[in-house]
């Protein structure tokens, strides 16, 4: 099927065939999509941090205009006397109007990407600033007691669901997973205790329910970012970025659960059943095509192999991982190629990305 080039929406216009107003929308999205897998490899997957170093420029004056409110309003709060509480709640309210306007205008006018990303993460600094000083017992946390956090906890995760609902930004939905996260670690905290270490968060072995809470969470943001990719398989919108982010969120929690847990147990076989275990893993994350599923899942693992436990067997771990990502990038496409070849029957292979 031949391409329709800029010359013939051109005639469509003149014809009264597409109005000015359609014609620009169909530029825009033509660009849009053009952009997202432009200079990219067949089978590559795309990946934007930012379209310039204005970007990088926006982002920079952003942090410095954030960090400049910060100290401004902190020496404010911290120089009144009382009124703690209602001083940084109407500090975080007022920060949180020029952020939306902020975001109005980088965002929905420029769709700019980095300060997309920034705006968000102040975003929800800012409303977790304000609405845990409101809302939480600063007293009781500062005696190691957080059992008023859940709350505000919710309350700013509802913040940044409200942020993504009306600027759509892919990296919010990260944000949201972890917030979703939090909150269930926290209430699990509170009937379980405290978790001694962060291995524990991972551990099947270890003392209260977090394993398993971080598991089932990694599974239903899977689900959540599987829904997104099977939406936009060719991946040219922002729904394909979105399941972008859930996935680096996903992986570690899906994978790291079980990894860690075989790591810690230390038996003979532990090691080999490790390598099946992400071998599955890589399969899933060759058919849905998600490097960065895969890349997110082993690195966490890694690191927390190389930081939380140590020994030959986590060392030479840590190496096959390494020649196993190696290969896969080198072999990536005639890898798929070949596994989606028998499943055509089975799989919704129109719903998902075409191998090359």
């Amino acid at each position: 099927m031949g391409q329709i080039e800029q010359e013939d929406i051109r005639a469509a216009v003149g014809s009264g065939l597409l109005s000015e107003a359609q014609a620009a929308s169909l530029l825009a999205l033509a660009h849009s999509r053009r952009g997202a897998r432009e200079n990219l490899a067949p089978g590559d997957e795309p990946f934007e941090l930012f379209k310039g170093f204005n970007e990088i420029f926006i982002v920079i004056g952003l942090l410095i205009l954030a960090s400049g409110y910060a100290a401004v309003t902190g020496l404010s709060i911290a120089g009144g006397l009382g009124g703690f509480v209602d001083k940084a709640f109407w500090a975080s309210t007022i920060g949180a109007l020029a952020l939306w306007g902020l975001a109005e205008y980088f965002i929905r006018k420029r769709r700019m990407v980095a300060p997309a990303i920034a705006l968000s993460l102040l975003w929800s600094v800012n409303a977790s600033t304000g609405l845990t000083a409101k809302f939480s017992q600063v007293f009781m946390i500062a005696q190691n007691d957080y059992s008023s956090l859940p709350l505000p906890m919710a309350m700013t995760t509802g913040a940044i669901a409200l942020f993504w609902w009306r600027f759509k930004v892919p990296f919010a939905m990260a944000q949201i997973a972890l917030g979703i996260f939090a909150i269930a670690l926290m209430m699990a905290a509170q009937q379980a205790g405290t978790p001694a270490g962060l291995s524990d968060l991972f551990l099947f072995s270890a003392s209260g329910p977090f394993a398993w809470i971080t598991l089932l969470v990694g599974l239903g943001v899977f689900a959540v970012a599987m829904a997104f990719d099977l939406s936009d398989p060719h991946r040219v919108t922002r729904r394909s970025a979105q399941g972008f982010w859930l996935h680096v969120v996903a992986a570690p929690a899906l994978v790291n659960t079980i990894a860690l847990s075989l790591l810690e147990s230390g038996t003979a076989g532990s090691q080999l059943l490790l390598m099946i275990v992400l071998l599955g893993f890589a399969l899933v994350a060759i058919v849905i095509d998600r490097r960065s599923f895969l890349i997110a899942a082993i690195g966490y693992s890694v690191t927390l192999a190389a930081t939380v436990f140590d020994g030959e067997g986590a060392a030479m771990t840590v190496l096959i991982l390494g020649f196993i990502l190696v290969a896969l990038g080198a072999f990536w496409s005639r890898i798929r190629m070949v596994l989606l070849a028998p499943l055509g029957r089975v799989l919704p292979l129109d719903r998902l990305p075409p191998a090359h």
